[in-house]
């Protein structure tokens, strides 16, 4: 039985350096890089979706502002007319 857990624990620790050796290898760090470099090229594309996203939606609030205050003029200008006739 110890034999079986010492065997085991053997067999481990060899896979273990082979994977360190596998993942800093040139080819491993290649790569590492090229993923990487995508993903920061998909962060640049994100971004410059976010900025004309966020500039549209500032042209929507500055629409619906503008909107707003001319309502509220047309309210104004009823009211005063509606006054001045009683």
């Amino acid at each position: 039985m110890d034999l079986k857990k010492i065997g085991i624990f053997a067999g481990g620790v060899l896979f273990g350096t082979a994977g360190i050796k596998a993942l800093s290898s040139k080819d491993a760090k290649k790569a590492y890089t090229q993923t990487t470099a995508a993903a920061l090229r998909v962060k640049d594309s994100v971004m410059n979706t976010v900025t004309a996203v966020r500039e549209n939606a500032d042209d929507i609030y500055a629409g619906a502002q503008a909107i707003n205050e001319q309502r509220a003029g047309e309210e104004c200008s009823e009211k005063a007319e509606g006054s001045e006739a009683e």
